[in-house]
């Protein structure tokens, strides 16, 4: 089973886009890899031009992300959580 597989797409400035799918689809897996709390396993993921695997302080003051639920993760820094 595939959470994320062969994922490309581009977003341009000022477009909105949404993530559709089922349970256990990769939406969530996706963000988590486009905001650099998981790195892929394969290939890389490209925030306005930083790669998530080699810059990733660029792609992290590149976006915002806001959690559904308050989400803490353990593996990383306090500093890092906020």
């Amino acid at each position: 089973i595939h959470a994320v597989q062969g994922v490309t797409f581009d977003v341009q400035a000022g477009e909105i886009y949404s993530l559709l799918g089922p349970n256990g689809a990769g939406k969530s897996t996706t963000i988590s890899m486009l905001s650099c709390l998981l790195q892929p396993n394969q290939g890389d993921a490209f925030v306005m031009g930083h790669s998530v695997l080699h810059q990733p302080m660029d792609v992290k003051a590149s976006i915002g992300v806001v959690p559904q639920e308050i989400a803490l993760y353990e593996d990383i820094s306090a500093r890092d959580n906020l």
